[in-house]
């Protein structure tokens, strides 16, 4: 018997104009958990695509158990024990997690189209307490959060006696607790003999789960490591092709005059006795643990939501903010968190969501000056460097990264002064990140301040001027970035309400 559960050698796939992957070689050893990583455009989707039988590699070899074998469709993968569960989970909302499970392989009674539904619930009620988490199966799966769809996913892997499974970009929109409640799931398929494929962009995940790991490049494999044996240094070269030996962009440049200034704000449930300010090229991070109200601030300062107590101060002028359009005409600008359902229109043009917000400037008498709008939309375009063809291509042919660039451009069309990042980096790979975080520096450098909201330390650490630590809704410290450690931000984030006003009546 063969040593790997799964061996894809010399896989090759081009579709028009595109050399997806080349000379693609892969292993998974049974019982591992395997880590796939790669910078968007590596060719990581279309090695989904190949294992679940949803494309045929035009080169290669796959062997499942040390056979040859040729998938000819997903069913046929499917049948053959391989699973995967996507980074956006593909689930039926108005049907019980029970129906969701069994979709496509729904117990029958022999010789009828009966459908066994008590059978049904008690294998998914077993499945469920087996992976250790309390999901009532006759439940509509739309009740239920991203992290328990995707545990519900599992157990539908689990129901089909699948042995591998992939995981693509599971916890890109998982809190930090709901990361760890997978982890420790993860590592229960792998002890109870499943292989795993877990694809991720993020550091943290390989570390915390991964035997061994896999990184593409530009379609092409480049190389295969033990985690416990390679640095992360080494593994961004392989993934780039190039040295990041600085991440975060050197600050260069003074901060100006006081753009803003947020007395006692306050909204009821939600966030209250909130007090900052924010110069002209500051960048100014915001940061807490899950509940801590960093977004709901933000979307508050927006007109997103409105706020119930407190006063906003524009260039020391008193304004009232009741919704997004009073806040752009004030300059206040706003990247949400999700940028394919908040923040762009996905199968319009890059350039028609980069115009989008003036539109109505560049129209006369109800006619839209289609000449001006695309030279403004390939300008910002050029200028943020985004990836595509042409500003034609559609929002959703892009990878996160150039999305991310996309919605930056957008903002600039607006004349704003205040940027509000809401986790500008979620989701994009390391290459990304860096051209990102170019970007929020060069806009500080213009003299616009900036407020990033952001759960990932270094990130915080390592771009921001002052550090804004909430928790359940209030301030618990505001910190310079010569003072302040993941150690003191991550005490100010656990610290008391009580603490946290003694803290922010001494800022």
């Amino acid at each position: 018997m063969s040593d790997y559960i799964l061996e894809l050698n010399g896989i090759t796939k081009t579709f028009p104009g595109v050399r997806a992957l080349n000379d693609v070689h892969f292993q998974l050893k049974r019982g591992e958990i395997h880590a796939l990583m790669g910078e968007n455009g590596a060719g990581k989707s279309t090695f989904i695509k190949i294992i679940t039988g949803v494309h045929p590699p035009d080169q290669g070899e796959i062997l499942l158990n040390g056979e040859k074998i040729v998938f000819r469709s997903p069913n046929d993968a499917k049948e053959r024990g391989i699973a995967a569960i996507y980074q956006h989970v593909t689930c039926y909302p108005d049907l019980t997690v029970t129906e969701n499970i069994f979709m496509g392989h729904e117990k029958v009674r022999k010789g009828t189209h009966c459908i066994l539904w008590k059978q049904m619930y008690q294998e998914a009620k077993r499945l469920l307490t087996e992976l250790g988490v309390a999901i009532d199966p006759k439940t509509q799966m739309g009740a239920l959060s991203v992290a328990q769809q995707q545990t519900v996913e599992i157990a539908k892997a689990l129901s089909t006696q699948a042995s591998i499974i992939i995981m693509d970009e599971p916890t890109s929109a998982l809190t930090k607790r709901e990361s760890e409640e997978l982890y420790r799931i993860t590592k229960q398929l792998r002890d109870k003999g499943a292989s795993v494929i877990f694809i991720s962009h993020r550091m943290e995940d390989m570390y915390r789960l991964a035997d061994r790991v896999t990184a593409f490049r530009d379609g092409q494999y480049i190389g295969t490591w033990n985690v416990k044996e390679i640095s992360n240094e080494k593994l961004i070269v392989a993934m780039v092709g190039r040295e990041i030996t600085q991440l975060f962009p050197q600050k260069v440049g003074t901060m100006g005059a006081e753009l803003m200034q947020v007395k006692k704000l306050g909204r009821t449930g939600y966030f209250n006795d909130v007090s900052f300010t924010l110069r002209r090229g500051e960048i100014l991070g915001l940061t807490g643990l899950v509940g801590a109200g960093r977004s709901e601030l933000c979307q508050a300062i927006f007109g997103i939501f409105p706020y119930d107590k407190g006063e906003i101060y524009l260039d020391g002028k008193k304004v009232t903010i009741n919704n997004p359009l009073t806040a752009m005409d004030l300059g206040i600008g706003y990247l949400p968190e999700d940028r394919q359902k908040q923040g762009l229109v996905l199968k319009w043009g890059i350039g028609r969501n980069i115009t989008l917000p003036v539109l109505k400037k560049l129209s006369r008498m109800g006619w839209l000056n289609e000449q001006k709008e695309a030279e403004l939309a390939q300008s910002l375009s050029e200028k943020m460097v985004v990836k595509a063809k042409s500003i034609f291509d559609t929002a959703d042919s892009l990878s996160g990264g150039n999305q991310q660039k996309v919605l930056i451009a957008k903002l600039l069309t607006a004349s704003v002064k205040i940027i509000i990042l809401d986790e500008p980096t979620k989701g994009i790979d390391v290459g990304a990140k860096a051209a990102i975080y170019e970007i929020i520096m060069d806009l500080a450098h213009q003299g616009y301040g900036i407020i990033m909201i952001s759960s990932e330390m270094p990130e915080v650490l390592g771009m921001s001027d002052r550090i804004m630590v909430m928790r359940e809704g209030r301030v618990t410290r505001i910190l310079d970035c010569q003072e302040a450690t993941q150690e003191i931000i991550l005490e100010a984030a656990m610290a008391t309400q009580a603490d946290g006003k003694a803290t922010q009546a001494a800022v």
